[in-house]
């Protein structure tokens, strides 16, 4: 069991975030994880990379709890860009390339041309679409055993999320699990071998993508419309 989660709880000022919520991952799957705005998606994903560590239950990432040697397994994307400005995209690749043992710099290098983007540039000239684009670059460039990728697509340009896709699909390490968490359905759907749907700090949802499709006549982006919708 790649992720095993039992009974996870967290609080935010005694306010519920997430919910006694069971969760297992097996490798070798892109999961899609839905669900509207606070319904507790980068909570999840902050704790399975061991960025919040206060909790109640159990995660376990190839058995282990989140921490220092699971962070070597898994490459996360956070929603944000999180470089200093002060840096170039050269130091930014080196402090990855230190940092991760599985980094492969000439495949990042690779991944820039796509983007255009170069080595010389700094990150505070960057638009925020370049930036995303970059770090999705460095993630992407690592040899995971697991990738988080926390809305890979949000910050850029309608034209540029099929090469955004493409650059998912065709650099992520073979039998890896890939978890994935979009508000842009429509877009991703189809890369999707499972769908989770998170609310209110629970899993609503847990299912097979095509069996989804199937079993409700219509896209999963139809069908998260319809559970969501106000």
């Amino acid at each position: 069991m790649m992720i095993q989660i039992e009974n996870l709880t967290k609080l935010y000022s005694h306010h519920p975030v997430l919910q006694d919520l069971s969760l297992h991952l097996e490798s070798d799957r892109i999961i899609g994880l839905l669900g509207p705005n606070g319904s507790g998606k980068t909570t999840l994903l902050k704790i399975l990379n061991g960025l919040i560590r206060h909790y109640q239950g159990f995660v376990g990432i190839n058995g282990k709890a989140p921490g220092i040697e699971s962070r070597q397994m898994i490459a996360y994307l956070p929603d944000e860009p999180y470089f200093e400005d002060w840096m170039k995209v050269s130091d930014a690749i080196r402090l990855f390339s230190d940092f991760y043992p599985d980094f492969d710099t000439a495949k990042c290098l690779g991944m820039m041309q796509r983007f255009q983007l170069t080595k010389d540039m700094k990150i505070k000239t960057m638009s925020k679409g370049m930036k995303e684009k970059f770090q999705l670059c460095l993630v992407m460039s690592r040899h995971a055993r697991i990738y988080i990728l926390d809305e890979p697509i949000a910050g850029v340009d309608p034209a540029s999320r099929d090469a955004i896709i493409d650059t998912i699909l065709g650099n992520y390490e073979p039998g890896a699990l890939m978890l994935i968490a979009t508000h842009l359905v429509s877009d991703l759907e189809t890369i999707f071998d499972e769908v989770l749907m998170m609310s209110n700090g629970q899993i609503i949802l847990h299912e097979n993508a095509e069996k989804l499709r199937a079993e409700k006549g219509m896209s999963i982006d139809h069908y998260f419309r319809e559970v969501f919708k106000c």
